[in-house]
């Protein structure tokens, strides 16, 4: 266990069961790792804690940034206790990141110092994770657990999650909102690629059942009895088990052909890209004529603002957070019907309208171009000067 050096600097622990370099790393991850990493280093000195797997080491330090991997899932919490009350007296504040799972540290650290993190509200997601009755246990816990950090400081992603907890009495002046971004410079309309010629939509995320990657299969089907060049791609760490088991059957059931991308030209109704690099990722991103979004419940929604940054508007449903990453339906269309038949409609509209997908490829790039990661850091380091003088 790790013994900080006293330090003039303001010194912040954050935690978290991931990190950015964990193997299932996410939206979450990232947003903490660029805003931390972002701050003002003479001002602040930076701990992140999480769980460990067989591949991370103990301790390094990333982008000025220490972190430290300490025990599994059952033990990261008692973990997480003893490296605060070993420095205790060093660390200024503690940030709970709560991304479904939390360190309840209303239990453990003085009022002052804690600090409350949290991209979405779980809700409906407890469906997709976990069976009855824990389902249900889980949707009691969160609201229970959300009432412990009432009182403390906020950082959230979205003005749907900071609305949900003001709901739940929280106070909407102790609640920052601090933005996802991207990692790169927004694309000018004359660096976009040429779309491909067939209506082509992608998918770019996990392979989670929440997020509706079934749904938007499903959704092609149903499109391509209309327009029956239409094709879906998805990016993203394939999951075989999940793809052998839940959407090889949605192929074979709807008479869709599934493809696992083995050049630049695949002609599959469902292609699978897998993992790509950042640069693939976004030269697939601006090819596609929409990215599709059917998540039930996010955050944020980076895929969005990727797309949008490389002159590829969304069609999503209209969800928390993720109606926040397309303003509402202004940047993007918004299913508010957030069904199969609800995504295909919106689907068929943007093949049959390109004056409408024109539009909305415009608004998308305008609105999705002010999310920088640069600027996050500078607003985090001001949210902690904030705390800090009111600590005094």
């Amino acid at each position: 266990m790790k013994k900080i050096k006293e330090s003039n600097k303001i010194t912040i622990l954050s935690l978290s069961w991931r990190d950015i370099t964990s193997p299932n790393a996410g939206g979450a991850e990232v947003h903490t790792h660029e805003m931390l990493r972002r701050v003002d280093k003479n001002k602040f000195r930076i701990y992140h804690l999480s769980t460990r797997t067989d591949n991370q080491l103990e301790s390094e330090i990333i982008d000025g940034v220490t972190y430290l991997r300490y025990g599994n899932v059952s033990t990261v919490i008692f973990s997480a206790v003893r490296f605060y009350l070993l420095n205790r007296q060093s660390i200024d504040f503690v940030i709970d990141q709560c991304n479904t799972h939390r360190f309840f540290t209303p239990f453990w650290v003085e009022p002052e110092k804690r600090i409350f993190y949290i991209h979405q509200l779980t809700k409906e997601i407890w469906d997709y994770s976990a069976k009855f009755p824990f389902s249900k246990i889980g949707k009691v816990l969160e609201e229970w657990f959300l009432w412990l950090n009432r009182h403390d400081p906020v950082i959230t992603v979205s003005e749907s999650t900071r609305d949900e907890l003001v709901e739940r009495g929280y106070d909407k002046s102790k609640i920052k909102i601090i933005h996802n971004g991207i990692s790169f410079k927004p694309w000018t309309p004359q660096q976009w690629c040429v779309k491909e010629e067939v209506p082509t939509f992608i998918y770019a995320g996990r392979y989670s059942p929440y997020k509706g990657i079934d749904v938007a299969i499903e959704a092609l089907a149903c499109v391509k009895r209309k327009y029956p060049y239409a094709r879906l791609w998805i990016i993203g760490k394939k999951d075989q088990k999940y793809v052998d088991k839940n959407l090889i059957s949605i192929c074979k059931t709807r008479h869709l052909i599934w493809e696992d991308a083995v050049d630049n030209n695949p002609s599959g109704d469902i292609v699978s890209w897998g993992y790509v690099s950042e640069n693939k990722k976004l030269e697939l991103l601006s090819r596609s004529w929409v990215l599709l979004f059917p998540s039930i419940r996010e955050g944020w929604g980076i895929p969005i603002t990727e797309a949008g940054c490389v002159g590829t508007p969304c069609i999503a449903f209209d969800s928390p957070g993720i109606r926040d990453a397309i303003d509402n339906g202004n940047a993007g269309y918004l299913c508010t019907e957030r069904t199969i038949e609800g995504l295909a409609t919106q689907m068929c509209l943007a093949i049959s309208n390109k004056e409408l997908l024109n539009e909305k490829r415009e608004k998308a790039f305008c609105f999705s171009s002010q999310f920088q990661w640069d600027g996050i850091g500078k607003e985090f380091g001001q949210f902690i000067d904030v705390l800090t003088k009111t600590k005094r």
